[in-house]
């Protein structure tokens, strides 16, 4: 799953990061070393749906309230992400939500938190010009950026609801195609695949560079049409043994997400600059303003919706009965919600 990213995106080696991936291994925490000394190490992707993490990176937010720059890995999506924070590779990560239960459920509980949001919406279903509606994608190939992630389980369950197969084996009425995000571009582009369940940019890009056609906007099967895309989890190690700089971190990441609501314009470029020093090529512009039209960013977790994504994953066969109690941690969100005069959120 990793192979466009080798080579491509500056950071931690992710060949490695995968390969020390161990359960319960979530060390490398440098105990009584200042933050100079031991930098955080934080992951994210190098999507618009992480805005807040390339916004608190490139303006020096997180730098600001940290006390150094973090120490920065990117990763194509969740899965690889989770391994690199239980090998102890990085102690934070912005990640979507079925991650973040796989690697709750995995741990039973003991390696993560979520500690806050930071995206909702910016996901959508686009396919070739002629797909009307499910009835239409039967024999059909569909990518998502991997097996087991957030839009992996979100388009099997889909599926699902309308009375379409799509097994892990790539088997059944659709075929479920995971690969990264910039391969997908190409695959549709050569007429490898049929259409993908991605985040923004690469819905955007695929309409507008790709003549794609949006079949689904994943806001229209949510109440309200909110739904966590991005949050913030920590490795609960580094979460006890320095919870100063946790807190830190969460102040950065209220402040960057208040700069993208109060700059719009400025966010973008910055996050554009970002992707073009992670990717080598800057999002064309309509493709930016697109994108980010279709994305809330907030630290609120929109948790009844990652309960009712467990409940998906759950239906579908990509993960086991969980209880999910106790994996949310925001009570230093809200202490430094309320010390801002925000309204605080809730893990319900």
């Amino acid at each position: 799953m990793l192979r466009g990213l080798r080579g491509r995106f500056a950071a931690v080696s992710l060949t490695v990061l995968v390969a020390a991936g161990t359960l319960g291994a979530c060390g490398g925490d440098d105990d009584g070393k200042s933050a100079a000394d031991a930098p955080l190490r934080l992951g994210y992707f190098p999507n618009i749906t992480h805005a807040t993490a390339l916004v608190g990176v490139e303006k020096g937010i997180f730098a600001k309230h940290l006390g150094t720059a973090p120490k920065t890995a990117t990763f194509n999506a969740g899965p690889a992400a989770v391994e690199a924070l239980f090998s102890g590779a990085i102690d934070a990560t912005f990640v979507g939500p079925n991650p973040s239960i796989n690697a709750w459920s995995k741990s039973h509980g003991k390696a993560v938190h979520i500690i806050s949001g930071a995206a909702s919406g910016g996901v959508s279903l686009v396919v070739k010009p002629g797909i009307k509606g499910p009835k239409d994608l039967r024999g059909k190939k569909i990518a998502t950026p991997q097996l087991g992630n957030t839009q992996d389980v979100a388009v099997r369950y889909w599926l699902k609801q309308n009375g379409l197969t799509a097994n892990k084996d790539g088997s059944g009425d659709v075929k479920i195609v995971p690969q990264e995000n910039a391969q997908t571009l190409q695959t549709y582009a050569q007429g490898e695949i049929d259409g993908a369940w991605v985040p923004e940019p690469y819905a955007s890009r695929l309409i507008l560079e790709n003549k794609a056609v949006k079949l689904v906007d994943e806001k229209s099967l949510w109440p309200n049409g909110k739904f966590v895309i991005t949050n913030l989890i920590v490795s609960q190690s580094y979460e006890k043994k320095h919870p100063d700089q946790v807190k830190k971190l969460i102040q950065g990441v209220v402040e960057a997400t208040d700069y993208i609501n109060q700059n719009k314009a400025d966010a973008e470029k910055v996050s554009n600059d970002a992707l073009a020093k992670l990717s080598g090529k800057p999002l064309k512009q309509n493709v930016l303003d697109a994108a980010f039209k279709e994305i809330d960013f907030t630290t609120d977790p929109v948790a009844s919706s990652l309960v009712t994504g467990a409940q998906h994953a759950e239906e579908i066969g990509l993960l086991e009965k969980t209880d999910l109690a106790g994996i949310y941690n925001l009570k230093t969100l809200n202490d430094v919600l309320k010390a801002s005069g925000k309204a605080q959120v809730s893990d319900k």
